[in-house]
């Protein structure tokens, strides 16, 4: 079940529909960047990593279409494309992160045929999938270390495979761990109000064959209470400076319920994710969805007509409340303003 797939002759993207897991799984078929576009805004892909490569995709796409010109008007094609494909989805910096990556090698490129251009700019997107898929196994072993021999772990949201081009971040600790012989389970948190957790966590783990328990996301906290958490492991969709994670909302809540039981609460992402430009979480954009996300399920009305809604997506961890930071080129510990820095800038 693959999250993307370039078809390679065809030029054409394929996403896996994620609005419809865990019922029906169906391929999205994307032969313009506005597909693309398309499908990052209604969360038929979704998860930072996965959005970003996504995104890479998307651009290839607009650089086949129009007429070849210029390498000038090539790249004034492919930035206006970058600007609509970015305004997508605000939160997550791997999307803006992808796009700049390919914009760059455009620019630099010494030919000045757009045939080649596109061909340099679809060998930057598959650099980008590739890495993801590796990173994220990376993540796995720096991370799994933190799971105990017969570790109970709470998630929430979706941070595996589907979230990324392949393997996961937080799941991918998870799998990590069930690989070195350990005996692992999780504790899904449904996720609302679009159950990311009930939809696809729970169907990742089941296919994985890793013992998953679903449970609704109000439930964390007596299941804390109870003892029934070894750790908890999320993932980000944006990491600042000095720490603070913006991740799906509920995430700040069940850091906060952590650390009033004194449970590690972990974060696992690429150093894609984090964004050293901004100093803290004060300053990232909160995307906010339409209400309809939480007043109806599966064309449902829950809600009385009429009623207002607040629908933020994300919300910000302060660094305060993170144990660690597993990226794909080490853990970084407090304080997060010194040594996230140092994973970034390494060699």
């Amino acid at each position: 079940m693959d999250t993307l797939r370039w078809l390679t002759g065809e030029e054409c993207l394929e996403l896996l529909d994620q609005t419809k897991l865990p019922a029906e799984i169906t391929y999205i078929r994307c032969s313009d960047y506005r597909d693309v576009a398309s499908a990052i805004k209604c969360l038929a892909v979704r998860g930072a990593p996965a959005i970003g490569a996504a995104a890479a995709y998307g651009l290839v796409l607009a650089a086949y279409k129009g007429r070849p010109g210029s390498k000038e008007e090539f790249l004034a094609r492919v930035e206006d494309a970058a600007r609509e494909l970015a305004a997508t989805r605000p939160t997550a910096v791997n999307l803006s992160w992808a796009l700049t990556r390919l914009l760059r090698k455009a620019r630099a490129a010494i030919t000045n045929d757009p045939e080649a251009l596109r061909d340099i700019m679809l060998a930057e997107a598959h650099t980008i999938f590739h890495e993801d898929v590796s990173g994220n196994r990376r993540i796995g072993e720096y991370g799994q270390v933190f799971i105990p021999r017969e570790g109970r772990v709470l998630t929430h949201c979706n941070a595996g495979a589907l979230a990324t081009a392949g393997y996961g971040t937080a799941l991918g600790v998870i799998r990590a761990a069930r690989d070195a012989g350990k005996k692992v389970s999780v504790y899904a948190d449904e996720t609302r109000p679009l159950l990311q957790g009930a939809r696809l966590t729970a169907l990742e783990l089941l296919r994985e064959d890793i013992p998953v328990t679903l449970i609704t996301d109000n439930m964390a906290g007596f299941l804390m209470a109870k003892g029934m958490v070894d750790l908890v492991i999320v993932g980000a969709d944006r990491i600042t400076a000095n720490g603070d994670v913006a991740n799906k909302i509920g995430t700040y809540g069940l850091a906060v319920m952590a650390k009033a039981h004194n449970i590690p609460f972990y974060v696992a992402a690429p150093v894609s994710t984090v964004d050293l430009s901004l100093d803290s979480g004060d300053e990232i954009p909160i995307e906010e969805r339409d209400h309809s996300e939480v007043t109806h399920h599966g064309g449902r009305l829950l809600a009385p007509a009429g009623v207002k809604v607040w629908n933020p997506a994300f919300d910000v961890t302060p660094h305060s409340l993170v144990t660690a930071i597993i990226t794909d080129r080490g853990v970084a510990r407090p304080p997060y303003s010194e040594n996230l820095k140092k994973i970034i800038l390494q060699d």
